[in-house]
C-alpha cells in the first residue's frame, strides 16, 4: 500500500486537484480555468461549496 501512496504523491495530483479540475471544468469549459483552480484545489472546492445553492450553507 505504501508503494501506491508513492506513486500518486510522485504524480503531483491529489484528490482536491481533481475534483477543482472536474468543477471548473463543468462550470467554465475552459483549460486555463482549471489549471488555474487545480493549483488552488481545496480552497477552489470549499469556495464553491459555500458559494452555491445547496452547498454547505444550505
Amino acid at each position: 500500500m505504501s508503494n501506491h501512496r508513492t506513486t500518486a504523491a510522485q504524480a503531483g495530483i491529489s484528490l482536491g486537484t481533481a475534483i477543482a479540475v472536474a468543477i471548473s471544468w463543468s462550470v467554465n469549459k475552459s483549460i486555463i480555468w482549471a489549471i488555474i483552480h487545480g493549483f488552488f484545489s481545496w480552497f477552489y472546492v470549499i469556495y464553491y461549496a459555500l458559494t452555491r445553492p445547496g452547498g454547505l450553507s444550505g
